[in-house]
């Protein structure tokens, strides 16, 4: 089987794009043997994911994949059996001509945004003809039968159970992050865009009676939590407030931020690839979906709590959909996360139990080289 994958990357959302790209690009390389590589337009993103990165990428083997620089004037370079254009990315017009130009030509997919919306099923799989007679299909990750599946590493959920487990691991973890909190503290992670809903939620869990540790990677969200508690943090990077304290964490490496989801007892997430990582983690989330136009968006999100919330009681799941839509404006945060409250173990059941059910189905990199290996039959 031909064994040559070439990933193209636009970094569109600070580290969404580039997240899922360079997870895949790892799994299909280390998981798979395949020869892999990643074309990133914003080098400077991709360094923070991973420090071991060296400025410039020319061409560096990290993890088994070889990253390379997305110019402008894009180089002349073999083209790979595989090419995926991630997110409707548009390849490089050189790179197009050089795949027409080959005897043999390459299987070449658009990797899409993932969504649950019922269309998908429909659209997977589907080709798209270009000129050249060059093969173009569009390729859905989704939550159910009939689309792409979900990123997730062969041994990800054995990892994660053995972690959360040990309860010896998250302490070390934690305390390898400078964050030793008390034992009847609650630990929620925050990782979310500006939002006008986050200063509701803090008074909640300012005034609850069960004491809160909120970790929030450095980002977007940290000037809004400085304007809320009306200062800059203490030294140790923490603010406090009643049952309220909120540390500051630095920019975690995908490994890191994988643990900090399994070591908390809640999620706030954003985007696609965090998103999924909660997912995997079995711990009871808030999604903060990247806004579109026209306020799309919400049927995306919509779509999603059907499918979620079908595995919860009334009650619960109710109050699900109330939280997630007052996290993305429309509600009262404050009165949301409050009437929640008695529903959270139902909520931390749903967790672990969708986890289980996205489980069984095939992960996106599988699902990628089985596309890839149907095709070359269907050729032969």
């Amino acid at each position: 089987m031909s064994n040559r994958w070439d990933i193209f990357c636009r970094v569109v959302d600070n580290y969404g794009d580039i997240g899922v790209t360079w997870r895949l690009a790892r799994q299909l390389a280390a998981e798979y043997g395949l020869v892999v590589r990643l074309w990133v337009d914003e080098p400077a993103a991709f360094l923070r994911l991973c420090p071991a990165a060296e400025a410039p990428l020319s061409g560096q083997c990290i993890e088994g994949v070889e990253v390379r620089h997305w110019p402008v004037v894009f180089p002349p370079v073999e083209v790979a059996d595989v090419v995926i254009e991630a997110f409707a990315c548009h390849l490089p017009m050189r790179y197009v001509e050089a795949m027409a130009a080959r005897q043999h030509k390459p299987l070449w997919l658009n990797l899409e945004y993932l969504s649950a919306e019922a269309w998908v099923t429909g659209c997977h799989g589907l080709p798209s003809p270009q000129a050249g007679g060059l093969p173009k299909f569009f390729f859905f990750p989704g939550f159910v039968d009939g689309t792409g599946g979900l990123l997730r590493e062969r041994n990800l959920l054995a990892q994660r159970r053995a972690f959360q487990t040990a309860p010896e691991a998250r302490g070390e973890f934690l305390a390898h992050l400078g964050v030793r909190p008390a034992g009847n503290t609650r630990l929620i992670s925050l990782f979310a865009y500006e939002n006008a809903s986050l200063a509701g939620w803090l008074t909640a869990l300012a005034a609850d009676r069960q004491p809160t540790l909120l970790l929030v990677p450095r980002g977007r969200i940290e000037g809004e939590l400085q304007r809320w508690f009306g200062a800059q943090p203490s030294p140790g990077h923490c603010w406090r407030r009643g049952n309220l304290q909120v540390q500051l964490l630095p920019f975690l490496r995908h490994q890191d931020y994988d643990r900090l989801l399994w070591s908390c007892d809640v999620n706030a997430v954003r985007g696609e690839d965090s998103f999924v990582r909660a997912q995997w983690a079995g711990r009871p989330l808030l999604w903060h979906i990247y806004p579109q136009e026209e306020g799309a968006h919400w049927t995306k999100l919509d779509a999603f709590l059907d499918l979620y919330c079908s595995g919860l009681s009334p009650q619960a799941g109710a109050a699900q959909k109330s939280l997630w839509h007052a996290w993305n404006g429309r509600g009262n945060m404050h009165a949301a996360w409050v009437a929640a409250q008695p529903q959270m173990a139902a909520l931390s059941s749903r967790a672990e139990g969708w986890c289980r059910e996205q489980a069984k189905r095939p992960d996106l990199a599988l699902a990628l080289v089985r596309f890839h290996r149907n095709w070359l039959l269907c050729a032969a």
